[in-house]
């Protein structure tokens, strides 16, 4: 579950008098894993795939192992990512998997292996987590900055269904994404995409095997799912 941090990279769709999309998030914007080396943005990740169908430039500043701090620090201090939101036609945000995978991380290890106490210590952490109010935050940096719509992305359950993490993540992650509906509609044209739903119990298809990161299958769901969010019809696939 240790995901390596990367460094941001920015890929512009140099297409005159098109709109653009902005990709805010960690590493599934990006695509992790679906390319050799991860050393830039892979061009089937979800951004891509929207951008494709809907003939939008895409700046896709996805980052492998951010957590909803690094993005809130980022719109706030960051002119490279300031500017292509103020410009930016239409805004896409996925973070908040990184928090949940530490809350695990660290509730596991905490627990010694008490099940009880396990899921005791995933909703204490989850009551005093910060990534609510940073998530609020950082929607209110970009509201500044634009008011273009966004759609944000809930949390699919990364775990295969024999991995005992994929029940505990379906303990929880509804409440975490309950938390992230009420922050979406507490802005003007927030719209949420729902890859919890999307995803469902279909890992199998939709998340790389010993991994937790979309399959190419996962990106174009994503993209389906955002594209409905954004009002654009998903026509190819």
């Amino acid at each position: 579950m240790v995901l390596s941090l990367g460094t941001p990279s920015v890929f512009a769709e140099n297409s005159q008098g098109k709109d653009s999309l902005v990709a805010l998030g960690d590493s599934v914007p990006f695509g992790y894993n679906l390319s050799e080396y991860n050393n830039h943005p892979a061009k089937n990740a979800y951004p891509y795939l929207i951008s494709d169908e809907a003939d939008l430039r895409v700046r896709n500043l996805g980052v492998p192992g951010w957590q909803t701090s690094d993005l809130l620090a980022a719109i706030k201090t960051n002119k490279k990512y300031q500017q292509a939101i103020l410009h930016a036609d239409y805004v896409t945000i996925t973070i908040g998997g990184n928090d949940f995978l530490e809350i695990l991380r660290t509730a596991n290890a905490e627990s010694g292996g008490n099940p009880q106490l396990f899921q005791q210590l995933i909703q204490q952490k989850l009551f005093t987590s910060q990534a609510f109010g940073n998530l609020t935050a950082s929607i209110e940096e970009i509201r500044k900055l634009t008011d273009s719509p966004i759609v944000l992305y809930n949390a699919y359950n990364p775990f295969q269904l024999n991995n005992p993490l994929h029940h505990i993540s379906n303990l929880f992650l509804p409440q975490v994404n309950a938390a992230f509906t009420g922050i979406a509609y507490s802005y003007s044209d927030v719209r949420v995409a729902d890859a919890y739903r999307a995803f469902s119990n279909n890992q199998a298809n939709y998340v790389i095997p010993q991994d937790i990161h979309p399959t190419i299958a996962g990106q174009e769901e994503l993209a389906k799912i955002g594209l409905r969010a954004l009002q654009f019809d998903y026509i190819t696939r």
